[in-house]
């Protein structure tokens, strides 16, 4: 999970300004930046496999991945952040502002859902399964994930209110943003008890039983 405090490496100023469209060198600096992101999440998480993640430093993972501490920040903000942070938020977010506009906000992130899900390699899943096993299992990052929560309610909101035209600070928006985070989280729970669970199966079914009324 990705939150707002992730920033990727500052832009140029002409990157910035949005002037002109992106060239062969900027695509290749923004695959070179994914390409050590990623690198550094999976060192990461096979030291974590290996000693626990109590035991795992930081410059332990910057040492594993080839590149300095200081490099490892510009990329993630704490140690957490290299466990909690990945791509779904931002391709499931991505894909529900792409939906038709007379999609209700529930079947918009449900087909987001299933597309973002759809894009996931096995490795990827199999990640995701690990990561969120270890948030919640790991005091640390299950502290962590609240504030992951919080700022993916907050993400939710802006994109639901742009699709139905309210304030994003209307209490009813932030309501709704919330009560589609809550079921997510269930589906997260899912994972972590079964975690040969179809998450994606699963998060979509939560949001159908929302759909429907959240029916006992």
């Amino acid at each position: 999970m990705r939150s707002a405090s992730e920033q990727d490496p500052p832009q140029t100023a002409a990157a910035a300004s949005g002037a002109g469209q992106a060239t062969p060198r900027s695509g290749l600096r923004e695959r070179k930046k994914a390409r050590t992101r990623a690198s550094i999440r999976q060192h990461a998480l096979r030291l974590i496999r290996e000693q626990g993640y109590a035991a795992t430093t930081i410059d332990q993972i910057a040492a594993a991945a080839d590149v300095s501490p200081s490099t490892f920040f510009r990329y993630f903000a704490t140690k957490e952040d290299v466990v909690l942070q990945d791509d779904v938020d931002l391709l499931a977010f991505e894909a529900f502002e792409a939906q038709p506009s007379g999609l209700s906000p529930i079947e918009a992130l449900r087909a987001a859902i299933r597309s973002a899900f759809a894009s996931l390699s096995a490795r990827e899943t199999a990640q995701l399964r690990e990561t969120t096993v270890l948030t919640l299992s790991v005091p640390e990052l299950r502290a962590r994930a609240l504030d992951e929560y919080a700022g993916a309610i907050q993400a939710l909101g802006v994109a639901i209110a742009k699709r139905t035209g309210r304030d994003p600070d209307d209490f009813v928006v932030r309501n709704f943003a919330g009560a589609l985070v809550g079921v997510m989280m269930s589906a997260y729970l899912a994972i972590a008890t079964d975690p040969g669970a179809d998450f994606a199966g699963i998060a979509d079914a939560a949001l159908a039983h929302l759909e429907a009324g959240l029916p006992l």
